[in-house]
């Protein structure tokens, strides 16, 4: 985003981590066996990336950048509700 790669920015976002990579990570065949609460923080990561994506091919910085803090935010709270012990 800082180099104004917008595009590949959301590419990468997408394939990586929208809803259009769920295959990719396998996740329709192991969700199912997470919480509710898990599956829920998954789709919401992977819709908001999808949405970033969206947002940064309008190559506006501010609001890439305000949405890409809405991704990271899923991830964290994610990665601090639910871990393997």
């Amino acid at each position: 985003l800082s180099d104004g790669n917008f595009d590949t920015a959301a590419d990468l976002a997408e394939a990586e981590l929208g809803m259009s990579s769920l295959n990719k990570h396998g996740a329709s065949h192991i969700a199912p066996y997470y919480p509710d609460g898990m599956q829920q923080a998954g789709t919401a990561m992977h819709k908001s990336a999808s949405q970033f994506s969206r947002i940064a091919q309008e190559g506006d910085l501010v609001a890439a950048i305000k949405s890409l803090r809405v991704v990271t935010a899923a991830c964290t709270n994610c990665h601090a509700s639910y871990r393997v012990q």
